[in-house]
């Protein structure tokens, strides 16, 4: 349930967790609910629900079992705060990450207003990222929602980026990641949109991440806005010694 990850801005992937359900214009070309069914096919136990929302309790203490320090991106495969996720969970994933906290975790959700409800609740330490993914100008109520959490590294997730974004709600937000949709049913992403973003990120001095053009062939269309690659990632703190 742990893998090692192409995603450009992490290291690996850890789910806890499995399954979705589409809640914006983001999720229509999900890689995670194409991934799962084919691993369903394939026979792998993990995914014996494919898409349907699964806890998987074997999986919880693997960060405590992974020694070396890495970043993680956790729920590659869901969304931790999925409706169908019960709070206890949730609890038991923060505590797992807040215990082994020589990793740095990454976070993302669209249902927004349930992590702004839960983030009391939660154990937020440096090392844990809390990120919303704001696909297009419909949705940046997240934006405040996140903002209103107490985590202390927040960052957005553009991506898939379906439309121009103006005037971004970037108080308090320390990245931005940029990205367009790949894959065989694609949604084209203008340069303008992902310049515009760039710009207003960089007047308020807020990270800015591009990690791909997209398409059906994302390798080909590579990564590389005016000429160069933008690769702007908020500081990895000292981690905290591993005891062996």
């Amino acid at each position: 349930m742990a893998l090692s990850s192409s995603i450009e801005w992490t290291d690996s992937t850890w789910n806890p967790i499995t399954g979705c359900t589409k809640i914006s214009s983001g999720c229509a070309n999900c890689y995670a609910e194409r991934m799962a069914l084919r691993l369903k096919v394939m026979g792998n136990p993990n995914y014996t629900n494919g898409f349907s929302i699964t806890l998987h309790e074997d999986a919880l203490e693997l960060p405590l079992k992974w020694r070396k320090p890495q970043t993680i991106f956790v729920n590659s495969m869901s969304d931790l705060f999925h409706e169908n996720v019960p709070d206890e969970f949730i609890l038991r994933v923060f505590d797992i990450m807040r215990r082994a906290d020589w990793h740095r975790y990454q976070i993302l959700t669209k249902r927004t207003e349930r992590l702004m409800d839960i983030s009391p609740k939660l154990p937020w330490m440096p090392h844990i990222w809390m990120g919303a993914t704001v696909e297009a100008q419909n949705y940046i109520y997240r934006i405040d929602h996140l903002q209103r959490t107490s985590a202390t590294v927040k960052f957005l997730s553009l991506e898939p980026l379906l439309g121009t974004i103006p005037n971004l709600r970037l108080e308090g937000i320390d990245w931005v990641i940029v990205g367009g949709e790949s894959g065989p049913k694609s949604r084209p992403m203008k340069k303008s949109w992902v310049i515009d973003i760039r710009n207003q990120c960089q007047e308020k001095k807020v990270l800015f991440f591009f990690k791909q053009w997209g398409g059906i062939n994302k390798k080909r269309t590579g990564r590389e806005l005016e000429g160069r690659t933008w690769d702007e990632t908020p500081p990895l703190l000292p981690v905290a010694p591993v005891l062996l």
